[in-house]
């Protein structure tokens, strides 16, 4: 039986660099990415690092690998989620992440779950939910 939480992200760093030629198309880039995560989850600075294509200069996808540190609806541990999303020229992203499979530390060895993000611009922090389970 899955369980359902839920909280509010907010990013306290970005740092992006282009890695394909000056003009490419579409053009490649990679992020580091700090993320705070408040809520069901509570993991103060995540470590982030995203694979984005950019289709436009505005749109495009990514995928990321994600390692949240500390609590799970109290439960203490850490694990990693791989993301997939997309932006929109409104600046707005969409995300669905889903938990790694074995990389649950501590009180979240066996976790498994999914969960989604929608960021709309100057909307911060914005609105996670994650359904997981343990076991």
């Amino acid at each position: 039986m899955s369980t359902h939480t839920a909280g509010h992200i907010s990013y306290a760093d970005w740092e992006e660099r282009t890695v394909t030629p000056e003009g490419a198309s579409p053009k490649l880039a990679r992020a580091s990415v700090v993320n705070a995560f408040t809520g069901g989850i509570e993991a103060a600075r995540t470590t982030c690092e995203y694979a984005i294509v950019y289709v436009t200069e505005k749109t495009g996808t990514f995928t990321g690998l994600e390692l949240l540190a500390g609590r799970l609806d109290g439960r203490e541990g850490s694990f990693a989620v791989e993301e997939r999303g997309s932006f929109e020229e409104d600046g707005s992203v969409v995300c669905s992440f889903e938990v790694v499979p074995g990389s649950g530390t501590g009180e979240l060895a066996g976790l498994r779950g999914s969960g989604t993000f929608t960021y709309r611009p100057g909307e911060s922090p914005f609105p996670y939910s994650f359904d997981y389970e343990l076991g």
